[in-house]
């Protein structure tokens, strides 16, 4: 039965199969199936995208932070490995590429190094971004101000025979800006004058510079006014002269305190001395003055330190007036749940939205001492009944703080029975 061409042979007993028949029988059909399978498994292979891999080294991108707060730190470049199906990875570019640190665990209230991930935002899904740093160490800080008197500096000596007198600012103060730890590091507010080579009064604009207790530069603050009108008198040296009055304080203030102002009376004394002693001063220093732990405004008698053959034409101590103020700054609440007050029986409310956004401002010391529930923030829902209508947000702060933003400052109660 069957096939004759496949049916099997016998020899001694034993049943034979003919492979070469079977191979070449309808060998054209055989080969054309054959053709169609290479060709649907190469079409499958061709639809499978490769997986691609390209590196890039992308400068980071600074996040923006909150109000009242700087980021600080070197950020650099960022090496950053995209992995995924080819075509996908082709479409990327480089200006495609934002890496930025995530800010979601920040600690807005430590005021030291932290460790932040490093994250790249893609519109493809299908696109894995690895990066190397996978964190950067940035320090955030709150933005403080405060004020210093200006000193005079002079880059070079007067002509021979002439003397600097006591100079003049068209503003005796000036403003610092900028992160707590930068602007508490400024020690003095200098502003540089330089001599010309004939002995004429000087009266010039000078930039502000704020530097460290060590002298050196400090970068990264904020100066307002940041140039100032300067004016020195060019004095003859003679038997006498009049030399300004420089105060010297020693320590440090109160924790959370700045100086804000110091004065001396009288700013200046006129001394008498051999010509070659008066030349070689060009100001008379206070006795130091120890201002350790001050929190409050205070005056000082001191003596006036007087070089080797030089003397007062009046005897007299110098008294200098130091201004304490506290440190300022701001600290933000956000998502304070809203409480409804005043509800009339058999009512209930709902808010929307349900949480406010608040920030805070005050002393430094002030800030610090608040606790996480010390804002809160209530609708007075008092003669409302069922329906649905604008109601404005009551803040309650801690005595010694005030609110700076608060968002939104009206919300909608919706009334309901209970």
């Amino acid at each position: 039965m069957g096939d004759p061409e496949y049916a099997p042979r016998r020899r001694g007993g034993i049943r034979r199969i003919d492979f070469r028949r079977a191979i070449t029988h309808d060998f054209p059909l055989k080969a054309a199936a054959l053709a169609i399978a290479l060709l649907a498994f190469v079409a499958v292979l061709e639809s499978t995208p490769e997986e691609a891999v390209q590196t890039y080294h992308i400068a980071l991108e600074r996040p923006e932070v909150p109000a009242g707060y700087v980021l600080r730190g070197a950020l650099g470049e960022v090496m950053i490995k995209l992995r995924g199906p080819q075509p996908a990875v082709a479409r990327i570019a480089p200006s495609d590429l934002h890496p930025t640190l995530d800010l979601t665990g920040a600690d807005f209230t430590r005021n030291e190094l932290q460790d932040l991930p490093v994250r790249v935002p893609l519109n493809e899904q299908a696109i894995i971004a690895q990066t190397d740093p996978a964190v950067v160490s940035v320090r955030i800080e709150r933005i403080v101000a405060r004020s210093l008197t200006v000193q005079v500096r002079f880059a070079n000596d007067p002509p021979r025979g002439f003397m600097p007198g006591a100079p003049t600012f068209s503003s005796s103060e000036v403003r610092l800006i900028g992160a707590q730890s930068l602007v508490s590091s400024v020690a003095a507010v200098l502003a540089t004058i330089r001599f010309g080579d004939t002995p004429i009064d000087i009266s010039t604009s000078a930039s502000a510079s704020p530097v460290d207790a060590a002298g050196n530069p400090v970068d990264g603050v904020q100066l307002d006014p940041p140039t100032l009108q300067v004016s020195v008198p060019v004095l003859s040296t003679s038997s006498t002269r009049t030399v300004p009055v420089l105060w010297s304080i020693r320590g440090s203030v109160g924790a959370g305190y700045w100086i804000s102002r110091v004065t001396t009376d009288p700013v200046a004394v006129p001394v008498q001395g051999a010509p070659a002693a008066l030349a070689a001063i060009d100001r008379l220093d206070t006795g130091p003055i120890d201002v350790s732990g001050l929190t409050a405004n205070a005056s000082f008698r001191v003596p006036l330190l007087l070089p080797a053959g030089i003397t007062l034409l009046q005897p007299t101590d110098a008294v200098v007036g130091v201004t304490v103020i506290p440190l300022t700054g701001t600290r933000p609440y956000p998502q304070i749940a809203l409480a409804v007050t005043g509800l009339g029986a058999g009512l209930a409310a709902d808010t929307d939205p349900r949480t406010v956004d608040v920030v805070v401002g005050g002393p430094l010391a002030a800030l610090a001492a608040l606790g996480p529930e010390a804002v809160t923030a209530t609708v007075d829902a008092t003669g409302r009944t069922i329906g649905t209508g604008p109601a404005d947000v009551v803040l309650k702060l801690p005595a010694g703080v005030t609110a700076i933003t608060l968002q939104p400052i009206r919300v909608t109660l919706t009334m309901r029975a209970r």
